[in-house]
């Protein structure tokens, strides 16, 4: 049996799903340049947003959300998850009503994985948006298989569809199934930058010239640039909305 516990009530659950990062997310993006500056802060201060999937006593999974403000127009949106974050911990500090909540990550291991544990968390964060009177849950997506496309526009692989008419991409699937809408596209929604020996380290590759290179578990091109010593990527997401009643 699946239960959900928020960070605010048992934080002592965060060290179980400290691990959990690791195991769900390649090493390069654990350094994004303005996701980094928040993260870690999530637990402080929205800590009634972070939850934890428990089988018995067990993390198998968890979550993470943040209350935000839009105005429900596609252009409206933030500008990526670097965006997302960035405006919802000043609307915080400035002491604004947010009316949104904004899906930011769902880690499940693969150890469990398929066990539809991704459609429960989506539940729950939806029932979270309904107890704060939410209109909106939305999410920068990750697509999980843009990286077997990643020379492909964000935006043409977001229309991609299977036989059935819902999206190829399963992360995107299972939101479609579960009545969310696509909205939009964005193609530098997380930005990461390291010296030339840090992206080495995080791909185990090697990079001999400047130049855009494809590199293992990457969504998109990887620019590097020896002279500056500098590599940088922009990683695409698809904004999604769940309406909620």
């Amino acid at each position: 049996m699946i239960s959900f516990v928020p960070a605010a009530a048992r934080p002592d659950l965060i060290d179980q799903a400290t691990g959990l990062t690791e195991k769900v997310w390649p090493e390069y993006n654990l350094h994004g340049d303005i996701l980094n500056e928040y993260w870690s802060s999530l637990y402080d201060v929205f800590p009634e947003f972070q939850f934890v999937a428990l089988d018995g006593e067990r993390v198998v999974a968890e979550g993470h959300t943040i209350p935000c403000r839009w105005d429900g127009s596609v252009p409206g949106l933030p500008d990526g998850i670097d965006g997302l974050i960035a405006d919802a911990f000043s609307l915080r500090e400035q002491g604004g009503k947010p009316n949104t909540l904004c899906a930011l990550a769902v880690e499940i291991p693969p150890e469990h994985q398929g066990r539809e544990l991704s459609r429960l968390m989506l539940d729950h964060m939806r029932s979270l948006a309904a107890e704060q009177l939410f209109g909106d849950l939305i999410a920068p997506l990750r697509p999980s298989w843009k990286h077997r496309y990643p020379l492909t526009a964000i935006e043409n692989y977001a229309r991609w569809t299977r036989d059935d008419g819902l999206p190829l991409d399963p992360w995107l699937r299972v939101h479609r199934r579960l009545g969310a809408d696509v909205l939009s596209t964005h193609e530098r929604s997380l930005r990461i930058t390291g010296t030339v020996a840090a992206w080495e380290e995080w791909t185990d590759m090697r990079f001999p010239e400047s130049g855009d290179y494809v590199f293992p578990e990457g969504l998109a091109l990887l620019d590097i640039d020896l002279d500056a010593d500098r590599g940088t990527y922009w990683e695409p997401n698809v904004w999604v909305r769940h309406r909620i009643d």
